[in-house]
């Protein structure tokens, strides 16, 4: 069987009526795409249910089995990245490096890190039995049935595969709802992963991705599903919560942030820019974990502000035609451009200043430039809400105190980042952190190292992707207590007797009571 192509995939988004289709363009030229049709509740349903009956037996499969499915689309997937990545620079707009080392390669991580230890973190685990000494526990991790998996436009691979990778390794089948701003090349994508299931010998059913606006995200919620993932903003994330109450579903809520990058006195400076330069940029700060708020200590912050600005109106941004024509592309919705231009100009409205970029070039194109605002103060707009976009806010503390009050004055807790060389001081700072992750002297790198778990606190969300917690988190753990010992002790607690509190009063005194003394009477009570 031959691998899918992107020719292939455009060859199936032709012309429908526009009531039941999504219009697909490039937010870097405008120019369309194609069109993908809208799934209608009725079509989510069947999905669903599709996917329950690959499940059923799915479900039962050993560890070696999914450990060979997951290989055949890691291989897909570097077989075809060059056309992954043409796919996702398309759709979205951003340059070739960041759909390589922004989504390919974390991809490949997550997929490889599964596979070496899934096993490890979902077989039965034996746990004591406690005062059981006659019997002996375990937990076992079956899984969930069918997970949906609700995902935004900012990373159009990555937040499709890095999604269904962990439940699809716990023995769920998966039904993916992709966001409408980045449809087209879920048509592409959807091809690659049966591809690999294809190989495997296994139902493409195990994983759908479907299409579609609110509507077809609400029929999802509502279909009975075993668990959902979202990932987007919070206001949609009450829209997720509301929709599950009706079966009691479970949710795992990644609701985005607004991190703090704080930068000590003592911090290697150009270590410290070219962290906030990614930190910021990458992906035109469409990205959950950018450091949106850059907080630098009086001793080092002019050198900062000056090596920073001057490296941001540098990035040369454009229509990303091939790799290495381009530091930034484009914004991936015109809505999102509305917001930033919002934000950055109310700021401006409430005293900060403009060091580079700060507004909407003319021309073609969904372009917003890397923009440097300093002067900003906690009580701006621009410091509390998320801006989603390539905006650096750098402002002034003046100690570690301060650095860290700002840093947890907002609603959200998702990433952290601190810079210093002082170890034991990047150790505390890290700690007094409202946040579900602290990098130290690096940005960005939990997500990496998939041993970590990946969430955040307060409007940041809850529950938790990567790691060991974000495998069982597609699990039902259930406990078993069996016998050790070939013989039981009859539980004889009927009729009750005249003595029976008595001696259950100091069986507790014997196995609970502080001091020797305690026990000793206590056993001589059992005795009488």
């Amino acid at each position: 069987m031959s691998i899918v192509t992107i020719a292939e995939a455009k060859a199936n988004t032709g012309p429908r009526s526009s009531a039941s289709v999504i219009h697909c363009i490039n937010p870097a030229t405008g120019e369309s795409l194609g069109e993908v049709p809208v799934a209608s509740p009725d079509d989510v349903r069947a999905a669903v249910e599709r996917a329950r009956v690959a499940q059923a037996a799915w479900g039962k499969t050993d560890f070696a089995t999914r450990r060979a499915v997951l290989r055949h689309l890691l291989d897909v997937v570097v077989e075809k990245m060059d056309d992954i990545c043409e796919a996702v620079v398309e759709d979205s707009g951003k340059t070739f490096e960041n759909a390589l080392l922004g989504e390919v390669m974390p991809v490949c991580n997550k997929i490889r890190w599964v596979m070496k230890n899934g096993e490890k973190h979902l077989r039965p685990e034996h746990v004591p039995s406690g005062m059981l000494m006659h019997k002996k526990g375990r937990i076992e991790y079956p899984p969930l049935g069918v997970v949906a998996c609700i995902v935004p436009w900012n990373y159009p691979f990555q937040n499709i595969f890095g999604s269904f990778v962990a439940p699809l390794m716990a023995g769920n089948a998966v039904v993916i709802k992709a966001s409408e701003a980045v449809a087209w090349s879920t048509v592409f994508f959807q091809k690659v992963i049966d591809e690999a299931l294809r190989r495997a010998g296994q139902p493409t059913d195990l994983v759908q991705i479907i299409n579609g606006f609110g509507e077809t995200g609400a029929a999802l919620v509502r279909a009975r599903v075993q668990k959902i993932l979202f990932i987007g903003s919070v206001g949609n994330g009450r829209r997720i919560i509301e929709g599950s109450a009706e079966h009691l579903t479970p949710v795992v809520m990644e609701l985005g942030g607004k991190d703090p990058m704080i930068v000590c006195d003592d911090a290697d400076l150009m270590h410290a820019v070219h962290s906030a330069l990614g930190g910021c940029f990458i992906n035109l700060g469409q990205n959950c974990i950018a450091s949106e708020r850059i907080l630098v200590m009086d001793g080092i912050y002019d050198r900062f502000v000056q090596e920073f600005a001057g490296r941001a109106g540098a990035m040369r941004q454009g229509v990303p035609t091939a790799p290495g024509t381009m530091d930034v592309g484009a914004i991936n919705t015109r809505q999102q451009m509305k917001v930033i231009d919002d934000l950055v100009t109310d700021a401006i409205a409430s005293g900060a200043r403009v060091l580079t970029g700060g507004r909407i070039p003319d021309g073609p194109g969904q372009f917003y430039p890397p923009t440097v605002l300093v002067d900003v103060t906690p009580e701006m707009r621009i410091a509390r809400e998320e801006v989603f976009g390539p905006v650096a806010l750098i402002m002034r503390v003046k100690d570690d105190a301060e650095a860290i009050r700002i840093a947890n004055g907002t609603d959200f807790g998702l990433h952290s980042s601190v810079f210093t060389r002082d170890g034991a001081r990047g150790e505390r700072i890290a700690a007094a952190l409202d946040a579900g992750a602290t990098c130290i002297n690096d940005f960005g790198l939990c997500y990496l190292n998939q041993d970590l778990p990946f969430g955040g606190v307060k409007y940041s969300g809850f529950g938790r992707m990567n790691g060991r917690d974000g495998l069982r988190a597609y699990t039902d753990p259930k406990a078993v207590l069996s016998d050790r010992l070939p013989f039981a002790i009859p539980p004889k607690l009927y009729p009750v007797g005249p003595r029976d509190y008595a001696r259950a009063r100091h069986t507790i005194r014997l196995m609970f009571a502080r001091g020797l003394g305690a026990r000793i009477g206590a056993l001589f009570g059992l005795m009488r």
